[in-house]
């Protein structure tokens, strides 16, 4: 869970239309925002390009218009009460991928992010943890720069109970369901045939822990 008095994540642009993520089994206003959680999509059309373009957070201090190469604006903290046909509830993590794992997180600690870890996933693929809110970021790229250019937005993670039920809706729009890194959890993609330009998965809810674990 993110500390909040840490910059929260509030919004993400998003290059699809309001049709296929209403296809997906989320509700979309007719502004084409999308609220999950505390994090409003704003689904811009294919003519704003592919992918997650732009991102909003809320911080007590000013934030940078550009933080490594992601457009940034100010937003407002609102948790939402929407109901999606496909169960979602909150956004678990969102992706960043970058050239630069370094840089990158010396500019998000520069708006206050705080990196919570940093793993190895494998020889040329490392991982850094920050919370921004309730959502978690996870950075990615090589152990070693491997080039001067953006990092940007990739993709998004949904929480959602039921993945059974995910599965099943008209279009039948997940790939198999498999245990996730995470133990006790499940995840599923999304397939991409279904028109989102952004990888997209959902994946069960932390599996509470039992008294037997501990508190």
């Amino acid at each position: 869970m993110g500390r909040g008095d840490l910059p929260a994540l509030t919004g993400l642009d998003v290059a699809d239309s309001p049709e296929v993520w209403r296809a997906l089994g989320f509700t979309v206003d007719l502004d084409g925002s999308c609220a999950v959680g505390c994090v409003t999509l704003a689904l811009r059309g294919t003519d704003a390009g592919e992918g997650l373009f732009g991102w909003s957070l809320h911080a007590d201090g000013a934030l940078p218009a550009v933080i490594d190469g992601i457009p940034t604006r100010p937003g407002a903290v609102a948790a939402s009460t929407a109901a999606h046909p496909n169960g979602a509830v909150r956004l678990d993590h969102v992706v960043v991928r970058t050239p630069d794992l370094a840089r990158t997180i010396t500019a998000l600690e520069a708006t206050g992010l705080e990196v919570r870890r940093v793993r190895d996933a494998g020889p040329d693929l490392r991982q850094a943890f920050l919370w921004a809110g309730d959502v978690l970021l996870e950075v990615v790229g090589p152990p070693a720069p491997s080039g001067d250019g953006p990092a940007s937005l990739w993709g998004l993670v949904v929480v959602a109970p039921d993945l059974d039920a995910v599965a099943a809706l008209p279009g039948e729009p997940l790939g198999s369901v498999r245990p996730a890194v995470q133990e006790g959890r499940m995840i599923a993609s999304v397939r991409r045939e279904l028109g989102s330009s952004v990888p997209l998965a959902f994946m069960t809810p932390h599996r509470p822990r039992s008294t037997e674990e501990g508190t």
